[in-house]
């Protein structure tokens, strides 16, 4: 099993580069950052899994460095550990900038990168920052469309809705060929069938593994629906954490294991992982997870 963090860095926490060296020597395979680049301070959208009513939007969700960047500083400051983003809002950010940014990222990197997305839950922040909140993940199809023309074609043109260019180059590639993979973290209703048309992984949060075993046996109809392999995907689980020691830790992993999902990924959403305390909660987790 493939063990990866989430984590939140900002202002107080260690610097990404430092956290990536001791995850990397540590064990872990990957290190994925957050993505919410502006929280604004009064709004009415409820925060995703919680009770209707509740869920008032967490400090630090205000405090989430910008992603490629900590990733930038976590690559150069590693050789194997991967870097993944978790996950980034695609129809917040420019698509030909965030392609020139995933592509020069892989390429720097050796092909360690892993593009999480999703489309954003937050109303406010995404129209601020230019979304169609209520088409947004027609948007982030077709933003992602975009970028795989970009990162597979030396002169690339796109005419969608959302997004048009004439032919342009736009270096350098991906080290990968068709560029990193797309992992789409969302569990809306129509989450699985855009995984088997458009995306190469899933990556959802929370699942239990009963939930995830009834979920794959959905994500397989779909590919079959779709044409496309079920075998070719990429999938993880993010959860905040198993309970217990490490016997009943790997055996919650052998259980996500034994579905096909060869990546857990611990989120620290809400740790401080200051200068201080970062290295004792890492080795509290390689204790338990690898």
């Amino acid at each position: 099993m493939k063990i990866g963090m989430l984590a939140v860095l900002n202002e107080h926490s260690v610097d990404p580069a430092t956290f990536a060296r001791r995850a990397e020597a540590l064990g872990f395979e990957s290190i994925w950052l957050p993505d919410h680049p502006v929280m604004p301070v009064h709004t009415s959208t409820p925060l995703p899994e919680t009770p209707p009513g509740k869920g008032e939007i967490p400090e630090h969700y205000s405090r989430m460095c910008d992603p490629f960047v900590a990733m930038a500083m976590a690559a150069g400051a590693t050789t194997r550990l991967k870097v993944g983003t978790g996950v980034c809002l695609v129809p917040e950010r420019n698509p030909i900038l965030t392609a020139n940014e995933v592509a020069t990222l892989d390429a720097f990197s050796n092909g360690r990168v892993l593009f999480g997305i999703g489309a954003g839950w937050l109303k406010e922040e995404s129209e601020l920052l230019g979304a169609d909140y209520p088409h947004r993940w027609t948007q982030t199809r077709e933003y992602i469309a975009a970028m795989r023309e970009l990162w597979t074609k030396d002169e690339a043109s796109f005419e969608g809705r959302y997004v048009k260019f004439p032919p342009v180059r736009l270096y350098p590639k991906p080290a990968r060929p068709g560029g990193p993979p797309v992992l789409i973290g969302s569990k809306d209703k129509n989450a699985l069938r855009w995984v088997a048309r458009w995306g190469d992984g899933w990556c959802p949060i929370l699942l239990t593994p009963e939930q995830m075993k009834a979920e794959l046996a959905k994500l397989r109809e779909e590919c079959d629906r779709a044409g496309t392999s079920y075998d070719r995907l990429d999938l993880t689980i993010m959860r905040q954490g198993l309970r217990g020691g490490r016997a009943e830790v790997q055996a919650g992993l052998r259980q996500y294991e034994d579905l096909g999902v060869p990546r857990f990924v611990v989120m620290l959403i809400a740790k401080r992982l200051g200068p201080d305390n970062f290295e004792s909660e890492l080795e509290r987790i390689a204790e338990s997870y690898i």
